[in-house]
């Protein structure tokens, strides 16, 4: 039987490797991750070996009694990791092998090439069943934020100037339309990675008997690759998460955003329990949303991992290359700076507080209707392009008298147009400017109410549907 560190090349070579090239080709630092999911690939691999009669029953049992034995060590953390056995896989296997001298049948029909690609998308289809759940779990706490203060009004923005008034639970609503996105776009990546490449080989199969079909049964894929020079060199379904990835940390900055600018004291829409912010080094007064910052700042980070990835592949030819090495690290980086995001962002938004006096204040602003006015003049007959100009005139009139624009005497209204009268001041009650939107879609209580109760229902059957 030869020694682990010879097998692990074969009889090609007649020396060692040098000790900085062990240290600069290792990857089981990192992706030693893959162990559930390489030993699961293995396990049915040898199944099907026992199947076409390369492996006895007493050589299968052997093998995954082998490979359990070494599953729960790892996961008590009892097995010792070598890095002279370069990865997850050889240092896997040549422990069985040590153990049980039929582990060195393992390897039969196979190649690290769609070895590692089995156990990544196996490993990536749980990872993505984890982000679906944490992105639920972040959805729950903004519709359970969004029905608490459900009857707060704040100032909605563009440009980052006041525009319109809308509800709280609306402005917290339209997050959990994107995270759903999110959530849709995280299935259709579990779809591409949801096909079997063991049996692909190195590049061209094996000529024996393999049984993908059972393989791809026994580990729960819902179909075996067509194309085995494609299947050991794709890695377009690790693309194609990490860009998921990348749009969902986008959105998840976007929110972090609001939730630092509301926090500060020139918004002071809400406060952050102390239990999840942070105070200052120099500055006794300071109590900072580092969540919120880290956060955005980890987008950047998640989508520098999207552009790796890309760069990784533009330049490879056909099949495999060691280049794809480094898809791990970017993969798993991603993984976890998203999930745990997530988790937290959920956890901090069950201790926010509204402050309801400063939202009313801001959401009192009467420059928020300029536009229901212009509507206001629309219904009676004044075409929009020179409703609008009349209400801009309006509004440079206010700031000419430094006063409000409902504080315009009935004569300077008249002055502007003959198409003001006194009932034009009753379109400037936040109340009615939100009842009158009744269109789908619109910030409007009724409908916002019913966009809860729509959420609530949808949440609740992914809650029992994890359970």
């Amino acid at each position: 039987m030869p020694k682990p560190s010879e097998a692990m090349w074969g009889g090609r070579f007649k020396a060692a490797a040098a000790t900085r090239l062990r240290d600069y080709t290792e990857s089981v630092s990192y992706d030693w991750q893959l162990y559930r999911h390489d030993i699961a690939g293995s396990i049915a691999h040898a199944k099907m070996l026992a199947r076409i009669s390369i492996l006895s029953p007493h050589e299968l049992d052997d093998i995954i009694e082998g490979l359990e034995k070494i599953r729960d060590e790892i996961d008590r953390g009892e097995f010792k990791w070598s890095t002279a056995r370069e990865d997850v896989h050889m240092n896997i296997e040549a422990e069985l092998t040590r153990r049980f001298p039929a582990g060195a049948k393992l390897h039969t029909g196979r190649s690290r090439n769609d070895q590692v690609a089995t156990a990544m998308r196996l490993w990536l289809k749980d990872q993505i069943a984890e982000n679906q759940q944490a992105i639920a779990g972040l959805q729950s706490a903004l519709e359970t934020w969004a029905s608490r203060d459900f009857r707060v009004v704040i100032p909605g923005y563009t440009h980052m100037q006041r525009a319109q008034p809308v509800l709280l639970a609306h402005h917290l609503l339209a997050y959990v339309e994107m995270l759903e996105r999110d959530y849709d776009r995280l299935a259709d990546c579990a779809k591409r990675a949801d096909v079997l490449p063991l049996g692909s080989g190195a590049i061209a199969g094996s000529t024996l008997p393999l049984d993908r079909q059972f393989v791809c049964k026994l580990l729960g894929f819902s179909r075996v690759s067509e194309n085995s020079m494609d299947a050991v060199s794709d890695r377009d379904f690790i693309v194609e998460y990490n860009a998921a990835c990348a749009l969902l940390a986008v959105h998840i900055s976007r929110l972090a955003e609001d939730l630092i600018l509301w926090s500060t004291a020139e918004f002071h829409f809400i406060r952050i329990g102390d239990a999840y912010t942070t105070g200052s080094s120099l500055m006794p007064q300071k109590k900072n949303p580092d969540i919120a910052e880290l956060a955005r700042g980890k987008s950047g980070r998640v989508i520098g991992n999207l552009m790796a990835l890309l760069t990784l592949l533009k330049g490879l030819p056909m099949t495999y290359n060691r280049d794809l090495q480094e898809d791990k690290e970017r993969l798993f980086d991603t993984a976890d700076t998203v999930q745990n995001t997530l988790l937290i962002l959920a956890e901090m938004l069950d201790h926010v507080e509204v402050d309801q006096e400063s939202c009313k204040r801001a959401s009192s602003d009467p420059l928020l209707l300029a536009t229901d006015l212009a509507d206001w003049l629309v219904e009676r007959g004044v075409p929009f392009r020179r409703a609008h100009h009349l209400v801009g005139a309006a509004v440079a009139l206010a700031e000419q008298k430094k006063v409000p624009i409902t504080q315009i005497s009935l004569r300077d209204w008249k002055k502007i147009s003959p198409e003001f009268d006194a009932s034009a001041l009753e379109v400037f009650s936040v109340e009615k400017a939100l009842s009158a939107r009744t269109i789908a879609g619109s910030p409007n209580t009724r409908l916002v109410k019913q966009q809860l109760t729509r959420w609530q229902k949808i949440l609740a059957t992914r809650k029992k549907e994890r359970e």
